[in-house]
C-alpha cells in the first residue's frame, strides 16, 4: 500500500504540472489564432493510451510517461515535422506570426510553472500558517549523525547560529539546504562560538556516504515495544528513559553513549510511565543495546513534556500573499544556487543528480495533502527553470532564438533551427541518461 501512495502522488503532481506547462503555451497559441494540432499528457510514441479530437486539436495521454506537448502549426519542436514546414507558410502556422506572439507562446509555459509554485506557496501559508520550532528554543543544539556534516566538524549538541551571515531564526526543513550549499556556518558548542568552513565538494562528500538526515532535533529514548526474547520485561511501551546507570539520558543519543560503556551489564534505569519516575533494571547486551524497538512521541507530547516548544503563526488571506511570494522567492533563488553548484565540476555536485527515482523518492509513504502540494510547488519552479534554460529543444532554446530575432531583426533559417533541435535533443537525452543512471548507480551502491 506504501508504495501505492507514494506512485499517486508521484503521478498526481506530474501529471498536474505537465498539463498545466502545456496550457501555458496552448492558451496565448489559440488567443494568437495559432493553430495547436496536439495537447498530451505523455508522449505517444507509435499510439496513444486515450485520445479525442475536439475541433482542429488532438487531445490525449501517451504511454510514455517523460512529460507532454503540444504540437504547433509550423513550429520546429520534437515532432520534426519537415513535411509541414517544407510546404507555403499558413496565416494559422506559428512560423507566421510575429516574433512578439511567438515569444509570449514559448513563455507561456514556464511563465505558468512560476505562477503556480507562487500560488500553492500562498495556499499553503493561509491554510497551513508556519509550524516551526524557534532556533532559540533548540537549548541542547542539534543531532549530528550524518558522517559528511561529522567529518566537516559538526557535532550533536552544536547550536547553529547563522549561515553564511544570515541569523537563523528557526529550525525548518529549509535550514539543511542552506548549510549543504553554504561556505561558512557560524555554531556555538559548549558555550563558544565556532566558524565551520564548507568544503566546496561538501555535496560530492554527501554522495559518497550512507544517506542520513543532516540536521535533526534530538529526540528521547522512548521505548517502542520489548521484542521477543529480550530480558528486560520490566519495560513496557511508552516509557521514556531518563537515566542510566546514574547517568542523565535526557536524548537517545546520550543514552547510546552510556550502554556502549556498559555492554554485557546490568544497570539502573530511571523511567518516566504514566507521568511518574521509576527505577528498573535493565540488561545490556553485548552489543550496547536493550532488545527493545525505539519509539516516537508526537511533537505536542514533546511540548507537554519540556523537550520543545512548538509555535505556530496563522495568516489571513491577504497576510499570506506576501508570505507565499517570500517563500516562493527564497526557494526560486535556492534552486537557481542549486544549479551552478551543478554546473561547477569542482563541487562535485553533478554526481548528485538524479532523475525519475530521486524526484519519486521524495514523496513520503503516506498521504499528507501538505507535503504533496509544498513539493509540487518546488518541482513546479525546477520544472520552470529547467525549461528556461537555453538549450535547443527546450522552451529557453526556442526563447534564445526568438530574442536573437528581436533584437538582430533576422530569423534564423529553418534548416539551422532544425540542426539546433537535433542537436538539442541530443543533449537532453544525454543529460537524461546520465540523471537517471545516477538513479541506478545508486540503488546499486546503496547510497
Amino acid at each position: 500500500m506504501d508504495i501505492v501512495i507514494k506512485l499517486s502522488q508521484f503521478l498526481l503532481s506530474l501529471s498536474l504540472l505537465i498539463i498545466l506547462h502545456e496550457l501555458g503555451h496552448f492558451i496565448p497559441a489559440k488567443l494568437f489564432k495559432t493553430r495547436v494540432e496536439k495537447f498530451y499528457l505523455f508522449f505517444d510514441v507509435k499510439y496513444s493510451l486515450i485520445k479525442k479530437k475536439i475541433g482542429e486539436t488532438e487531445y490525449g495521454i501517451g504511454w510514455l510517461p517523460l512529460g507532454g506537448y503540444v504540437k504547433i502549426s509550423g513550429m520546429i519542436d520534437e515532432s520534426m515535422d519537415k513535411e509541414q514546414m517544407a510546404l507555403p507558410p499558413q496565416p494559422w502556422e506559428f512560423r507566421s506570426k510575429p516574433a512578439w506572439q511567438r515569444l509570449i507562446i514559448m513563455l507561456g509555459g514556464v511563465t505558468v510553472n512560476f505562477i503556480l509554485a507562487f500560488i500553492i506557496y500562498i495556499g499553503m501559508a493561509f491554510a497551513y500558517g508556519d509550524t516551526y520550532i524557534a532556533n532559540a528554543d533548540l537549548k541542547d543544539g542539534l543531532l549530528v549523525e550524518n558522517k559528511a556534516m561529522q567529518n566537516v566538524g559538526f557535532q550533536t549538541g552544536d547550536h547553529i547560529v547563522s549561515v553564511d551571515g544570515e541569523k537563523i531564526v528557526k529550525f525548518d526543513n529549509d535550514l539543511t539546504m542552506k548549510v549543504i550549499m553554504a561556505k561558512k556556518v557560524l555554531i556555538v558548542r559548549n558555550g563558544t562560538e565556532q566558524a565551520i568552513k564548507m568544503p566546496n565538494d561538501f555535496v560530492d562528500q554527501l554522495s559518497k556516504h550512507e544517506k542520513s538526515v543532516l540536521l535533526d532535533i534530538r529526540m528521547p529514548f522512548v521505548v517502542g515495544a520489548v521484542t521477543p526474547g529480550s530480558k528486560n520485561t520490566a519495560l513496557q511501551p511508552k516509557d521514556i528513559i531518563l537515566a542510566l546507570n546514574g547517568q542523565p539520558t535526557k536524548y537517545f543519543d546520550q543514552a547510546k553513549v552510556v550502554l556502549e560503556s556498559n555492554k554485557n551489564k546490568t544497570i539502573a534505569a530511571t523511567i518516566l510511565r504514566d507521568e511518574k519516575e521509576i527505577k528498573v533494571p535493565v540488561m545490556v547486551t553485548n552489543d550496547g543495546k536493550l532488545g527493545i524497538g525505539v519509539g516516537q512521541l508526537s511533537m505536542a507530547l514533546l511540548e507537554k513534556l519540556g523537550y520543545y516548544k512548538v509555535s505556530k503563526q496563522e495568516f489571513s488571506l491577504m497576510e499570506s500573499i506576501p508570505v507565499g511570494i517570500t517563500r516562493g522567492k527564497d526557494q526560486l533563488v535556492g534552486y537557481g544556487k542549486q544549479l551552478k553548484m551543478i554546473f561547477s565540476p569542482s563541487t562535485g555536485a553533478y554526481k548528485s543528480v538524479g532523475g525519475f527515482k530521486a524526484i519519486f523518492d521524495i514523496f513520503p509513504n503516506t498521504w499528507s495533502w501538505q507535503v504533496f502540494w509544498n513539493i509540487t510547488a518546488l518541482l513546479s519552479i525546477m520544472l520552470g527553470v529547467m525549461n528556461l534554460l537555453p538549450i535547443p529543444a527546450l522552451d529557453g532554446g526556442h526563447v534564445m532564438f526568438l530574442l536573437y530575432e528581436i533584437i538582430s531583426g533576422k530569423k534564423p533559417s529553418d534548416k539551422f533551427l532544425e540542426n539546433a533541435q537535433m542537436v538539442g535533443f541530443v543533449l537532453l537525452i544525454t543529460l537524461l541518461l546520465f540523471a537517471n543512471g545516477n538513479d541506478i548507480y545508486k540503488a546499486i551502491v546503496g547510497k
